[in-house]
């Protein structure tokens, strides 16, 4: 039984009025009158080269002709037919060279990270059709909100900080740049069931009107969802609800505007610290997380998610005329999570009351214009995130809270981010880009006393036995600016006009977390710079009409975490930074057209992520590999694949390195789609798909989310909380178009 069936967050109205919102534009948008068709192709800035080559098409990720750098792009095509409609976008990026994720409970039924080139996702920058985004204390992203894999069109890796025209927060080891979906200009209404493993079904409603209005000029993608499942791991059940609209028309002969919105409400049992114990793993329990007991501290209906999340732009892309190209974008986008987590035992402050919120709005402006002698990019970025995050100690059985939170605070974080590029044309065949970006942020904090947990009960005095604070100032407020100048440079040539090499310099940046203020009083000085990442690569791009290939090498020095030094006499704590990481490496994908309807896919990496010392940084592998053999013709879409993680490490519970190891981890998936064209007279099309996750049902450790003090690979203890592949799963879904 699922047990979010009695539980919904909070919501309800604004997803309520969404799916209003969603069922008039379903039946008011059939109405519209298709005429003749209008190109509803956006006038972009910057573009990617139109080369395509019969094996493009089954090429899973690849890279382009026109690139300057190590880049990868999924195509709408792979989203379709090789993820399921339960998945997130982890399952997205998963074909794309020195990117690995896992799912513990299930693909698409947690919240799950990526890796690139053996760093976290928090390190990277990803957008949404250009719009960057991210958590506000600190980057990080989470799969399982915003962008389901329904609400995709693909997306555009690129393993590099970028270019100077590449803005956003933390460009340290690349960006992912997630794209919406693909408009089409026939008329189309889907219906869709998936089932599967571990209870999970989905059901989804999906409207393309076709080009319609005027010469065709408009267009509208509606799409609506709900997702439930028990999970792989125990008591871990989801409720995921959203919706998704995309509206494009064509104002004039150069002119697009671009609307769109989504919703997404989930609910979710896990706890903070998501694991299953070593003693459990040794005994073959390979799933156990949450129990349905009250008595006990893992019991689920002490630990869980209620989150909400949209995300709104507005875009306009226009030729100016004499060379000139506009994009512009404004957005609005919301996070909001209240979560309730359990400790170890049952007491009156046991648990934790958490919330994390926030709303961004921005505006993000590219102009270009085109000469004989290159093109020149210039163009700004400008957003504001307020944000209010707290931790109150809890009663898990009551659900009441202390008087004083461990933290609670509010603040706004304002980002301006200009940047100026030229790309010299000096020849047909070469080109060489120039550019340079400015990174200003500015946060302002309004603490309000607190516990000990963070800034402390300013000059007020905290009662542990009551939880109350007596006296001192309610609130303490205070900012800070960080300010970065960020250089890039690379060179592009044409050895042939299937044949291209690049060499990229560029620079990237982050700004520390805003917990390097949960000090007491809040007293930080002097305040850390932003740490910085730079990377030199080289590489090259081959297509030709059966195969695409493409390999580089990179060099990356990186700045290290801050660690805080003791108070100084005036109670003042400094951050040092602990050294540096070096990551290097060689990549290579490649896909082959074999013939009769075969391609097949290999990627892989060779490299390292090391500190000074030597060690390597936990979660690292030194190789990843992936195998894939597709087959696409008549009906059939069938794609077997398997990927390889190569042997890392983790760190102890003390910070020591490479206290555990981490052996090579394969994951073998299976994706197979028949399509039946006009199965009855009132229908277009039947689409039946069957995917297979972890087909060799391997139960691997991938790593140590929770080692307890003095454990190792040398002495394993059985309180650890470990990272375990979920088990086999079955996906069967089928989807009706009308």
């Amino acid at each position: 039984m699922n047990q979010l069936s009695s539980r919904f967050p909070v919501n309800r109205s604004a997803m309520a009025m969404s799916r209003a919102v969603a069922a008039m534009l379903v039946v008011a948008a059939p109405a519209a009158r298709a005429q003749q068709a209008a190109d509803l192709s956006p006038v972009v800035v910057t573009g990617k080269a139109a080369d395509t080559p019969p094996p493009t098409k089954s090429a899973p990720s690849q890279n382009s002709l026109a690139a300057r750098s190590a880049q990868s792009t999924v195509s709408d095509d792979s989203v379709r037919n090789y993820t399921s409609p339960v998945s997130d976008y982890t399952q997205v990026l998963s074909m794309v060279p020195g990117l690995f994720s896992y799912s513990p409970n299930g693909a698409g039924l947690g919240d799950s990270k990526i890796t690139i080139r053996g760093l976290p996702d928090s390190y990277a920058l990803f957008s949404f059709d250009g719009i960057p985004f991210n958590d506000t204390n600190g980057v990080s992203h989470h799969s399982w909100v915003f962008f389901p894999t329904e609400f995709l069109g693909g997306a555009i890796v690129e393993r590099s900080p970028g270019t100077a025209s590449t803005v956003g927060q933390a460009s340290f080891v690349g960006s992912v740049d997630f794209q919406s979906r693909v408009l089409e200009p026939q008329r189309r209404t889907s219906v869709t069931a998936s089932v599967g493993t571990w209870n999970t079904h989905l059901v989804g409603i999906e409207h393309e009107t076709g080009q319609f209005g005027e010469d065709g000029r408009s267009n509208l993608l509606v799409n609506a969802q709900e997702m439930r499942s028990d999970g792989y791991q125990t008591y871990n059940s989801q409720d995921r609800r959203a919706v998704s609209t995309k509206f494009q028309t064509a104002l004039g002969e150069q002119t697009t505007l671009t609307l769109f919105g989504s919703f997404l409400d989930l609910a979710n049992y896990t706890p903070s610290t998501k694991g299953v114990t070593r003693a459990n793993y040794d005994a073959g329990n390979y799933n156990v997380l949450l129990s349905g007991d009250p008595t006990r501290p893992d019991y689920y209906g002490y630990n869980f998610y209620d989150i909400y999340t949209n995300f709104f732009y507005a875009g306009v892309s226009s030729s100016l005329g004499d060379g000139w190209k506009l994009d512009d974008k404004v957005y609005y986008y919301q996070y909001h999570n209240k979560q309730n987590y359990n400790g170890t035992t049952i007491s009156a402050t046991s648990a934790i009351d958490k919330l994390n919120s926030y709303g961004t709005a921005g505006n993000l402006l590219r102009l270009a214009r085109e000469s004989t002698v290159g093109t020149a990019r210039v163009g700004v970025w400008l957003d504001r995130a307020d944000s209010n995050r707290y931790q109150i100690p809890s009663n898990p059985r009551t659900g009441l809270d202390t008087l004083a939170p461990n933290f609670s605070e509010h603040y706004v974080t304002n980002t301006f981010q200009p940047y100026v590029e030229y790309e010299f044309k000096v020849s047909d065949a070469l080109r060489i880009t120039p550019g340079v970006k400015y990174a200003l942020y500015q946060q302002h904090f309004d603490h309000l006393q607190d516990n000990g947990g963070a800034v402390g009960p300013l000059g007020g005095t905290y009662n542990k036995t009551t939880g109350t604070i007596t006296g001192g100032a309610p609130d303490l407020r205070n900012s800070v600016s960080y300010s970065d100048v960020l250089p890039s440079l690379d060179l592009h040539y044409l050895l042939q006009p299937n044949w291209s090499a690049y060499v990229q310099l560029s620079t990237g940046d982050e700004i520390p977390s805003t917990s390097i203020f949960d000090v007491k009083n809040a007293q930080v000085s002097p305040e850390p710079k932003p740490t910085r990442a730079k990377t030199v690569q080289t590489g090259t791009v081959l297509n030709t009409e059966r195969v695409t290939f493409s390999a580089d090498i990179y060099y990356t020095k990186l700045d290290g975490t801050y660690t805080a030094l003791p108070p100084d006499s005036f109670g003042n704590v400094g951050y040092v930074l602990t050294g540096n990481q070096t990551s290097k490496g060689v990549e290579a994908e490649a896909n082959f057209a074999i013939g009769a309807g075969w391609s097949a896919y290999v990627n892989g990496t060779i490299g390292s992520l090391k500190y000074d010392a030597g060690f390597w940084v936990a979660g690292a592998p030194r190789d990843t590999e992936t195998v894939g053999v597709n087959y696409q013709r008549g009906p059939w879409a069938v794609s077997v694949s398997a990927n390889r993680v190569g042997r890392n490490y983790n760190d102890a519970k003390d910070g020591t390195h490479q206290a555990f190891v981490i052996d090579p981890v394969v994951v073998t998936n299976l994706y197979a789609n028949y399509t039946i064209e006009h199965p009855t007279s009132f229908t277009k099309q039947l689409k039946l798909q069957f995917a297979v996750n972890n087909v060799f049902n391997r139960h691997d450790i991938v790593a140590v989310a929770g080692p307890v003090a003095g454990s190792s690979s040398a002495n394993p203890q059985p309180g650890d909380l470990l990272t375990v592949l979920p088990a086999r799963s079955l996906q069967l879904t089928a989807t009706v178009n009308f």
